[in-house]
């Protein structure tokens, strides 16, 4: 992530938006590009309804994510799990709506036999075409003003990415950035000199580009650097040394022309949270409508099982760590909702016979599809936790409340990776969060549908650690 300070190179700019927009189009254009050829060869027409099928397609694709190094180990494994998930969304969404028998069943049938071998053949042709394309001004030549850790990934990422154009020639730093000592007395490798010799370097050897990564505790210096390299035509980047930092969707933007630096975000954005809202609704209304039945048979089998309501209704943490009350069918003989709320464990006196079976099966938590219509609750995202729960493992989890940067899920990573049920351990609990914080990190619309689909075969075998 890089901050501009000073003139932003063109060419540097330029290859970068494109490395953007060829790693988000390729995958949708591929599997779009693939219909149409299929449909117009085996039909030689094309409709409305193909049309619209095409831009389904792309909003389920987009964005891709281009593999940049060949050969990436898995990668076709990856293109056929990604494809399948795709493909098993259309054909239920096809089924359900009746749209399928709109569509050539010999085109369809091509279509998702051909588009893995596409996807396969793209991902391994264009990482190795797209340097050439990038690059063919030569490289631009670069120093970077800071042996540290932030400089060291820095000049890797060149190096390891020949599309960016960017040759580093070296490091410039008053210490070998390692334990602290001088650089007389240990050499470092790459190391140039010391940040005094930088400006008549970077006019000597004609540097295009510097990237200061000095520590921000060490301003004087960055100051005093910028002053000196105002009589050189290099462009200069401040690179900010927040590698230590656990970084949720960063990003470099601009507020009426301050620039700043995104470290903890949420995914959900202008468009991205459009589509994310658009696509809760949609499924929470698909998925109320079809269980609508089973639902009502629920709700006379905790009625007769038990005395008491047939709804419960707890208070959570919802966005941004305020409360919201989620419903959920009662399995339980109490309604606890206080303090201290125990969690359920096995062999639990409070949950009857009846509720061990919706618990087993999460069907108790099919209320919650309400909460999602009402904006409240989202059909993936991290699972909301009782506020007693809350007040107490934010107390002994670091990064615990980030969490609640996104609507809380009624599906999520954590519980189709295996960390669902009772969390009788701070470290069963620091699984959970970490599996909550990598969604909220690499979140796109794909993720949502994988563990949407991932979610399916975990209800049917049901869960042996929900008490």
């Amino acid at each position: 992530m890089l901050a501009e300070s000073g003139k932003q190179p063109a060419s540097l700019r330029g290859q970068i938006s494109v490395l953007a927009f060829v790693r988000m189009t390729l995958d949708p254009v591929v599997i779009v590009a693939a219909f149409f050829v299929c449909t117009l060869a085996v039909t030689g027409t094309f409709r409305p309804p193909d049309l619209v099928l095409g831009l389904i397609v792309f909003s389920l694709t987009f964005p891709g994510n281009l593999a940049l190094t060949p050969g990436a180990r898995g990668l076709f494994r990856e293109i056929l799990i990604s494809w399948t998930v795709i493909v098993a969304i259309l054909l239920f969404f096809g089924w359900a709506t009746g749209f399928l028998g709109w569509y050539d069943e010999e085109a369809i049938g091509i279509w998702m036999a051909a588009t893995p071998l596409l996807l396969y053949g793209a991902h391994r042709v264009v990482p190795v075409v797209l340097p050439r394309v990038l690059a063919v001004e030569g490289y631009r030549t670069a120093v970077i003003a800071g042996l540290t850790e932030s400089g060291r990934r820095l000049a890797e990422r060149f190096e390891a990415r020949a599309w960016l154009g960017v040759k580093v020639l070296g490091f410039f730093d008053d210490r070998d950035g390692g334990a602290g000592d001088r650089i007389d007395e240990v050499p470092a490798p790459g190391l140039k000199g010391k940040l005094a010799d930088l400006p008549a370097f970077v006019k000597e050897a004609g540097v295009e580009a510097i990237f200061i990564t000095l520590p921000m505790g060490t301003q004087p210096r960055i100051l005093w650097l910028l002053e000196e390299l105002r009589d050189t035509t290099a462009s200069i980047y401040f690179v900010p040394d927040i590698f230590l930092y656990d970084i949720i969707q960063a990003r470099v933007d601009d507020i009426d022309g301050v620039p700043v630096v995104a470290v903890c975000e949420t995914p959900f954005y202008g468009v991205n949270g459009l589509v994310k809202r658009i696509s809760d609704i949609v499924l929470a209304a698909l998925i109320l409508v079809l269980t609508a039945p089973l639902m009502l048979a629920i709700a006379v089998g905790v009625k007769l099982s038990s005395p008491g309501p047939v709804i419960f209704r707890q208070r959570r943490y919802g966005l941004d760590g305020k409360e919201i009350v989620i419903y959920k069918f009662r399995t339980m003989r109490v309604m606890e909702d206080g303090g201290t709320i125990p969690q359920a464990r096995k062999g639990d006196q409070r949950v009857t016979r009846f509720g061990a079976c919706l618990r087993r099966l999460s069907l108790d938590e099919l209320p919650q599809f309400v909460n999602v219509l009402q904006g409240r609750m989202s059909v993936v995202g991290p699972r909301p936790h009782a506020v007693a729960h809350n007040e107490l493992y934010r107390k002994v989890i670091k990064g615990y409340m980030v969490r609640h940067k996104v609507k809380p899920g009624i599906t999520g990573l954590a519980q189709v990776s295996g960390a669902r049920g009772e969390t009788d351990t701070v470290e069963k609990m620091q699984r959970r969060i970490e599996l909550d914080l990598a969604y909220l990190r690499n979140w796109s619309l794909r993720l949502d549908l994988e563990i949407i689909l991932k979610t399916i075969p975990v209800l049917i075998r049901g869960q042996k650690n929900a008490y």
